[in-house]
């Protein structure tokens, strides 16, 4: 059974583009468009992994790692979580691993790290 890796993010191209790239490798891929969808849809689907964007219509994507990270769902609590943002300032990457994000992408996105990456956790499955 391929892994489930939950994508999170509002912008339809980069959704299109990670889909495609994440599919291309034999993953599952299962995608919600803002924070509050991907709170549900993490509960539901019970990924193996979520790549997380971080500037969301309704709740950022820091807020959904801390909701996340104090799940009463042990399986979802430990879930990793890739931040895919474009905010690539100073202090960024910090401000995403302690709100509960275990790594770091600065967007646009580089397909190969982002294979790289989630090689990390999970291994491919194509």
């Amino acid at each position: 059974m391929p892994y489930k890796i939950l994508y999170v993010e509002d912008n339809h191209d980069n959704q299109l583009i990670v889909k495609k790239a994440l599919e291309a490798r034999g993953y599952h891929f299962i995608w919600a468009q803002n924070g509050s969808f991907a709170l549900s849809m993490a509960r539901k689907e019970k990924p193996d992994l979520i790549l997380l964007d971080i500037n969301l219509p309704d709740v950022d994507g820091y807020e959904v790692a801390r909701k996340i990270r104090k799940s009463r769902r042990k399986k979802l609590r430990y879930v990793p979580i890739i931040a895919l943002t474009a905010n690539a300032l100073r202090g960024d990457a910090e401000k995403a691993l302690a709100a509960g994000c275990d790594m770091y992408i600065a967007k646009p996105i580089n397909i190969r790290e982002l294979w790289s990456r989630v090689a990390n956790f999970l291994p491919n499955t194509a």
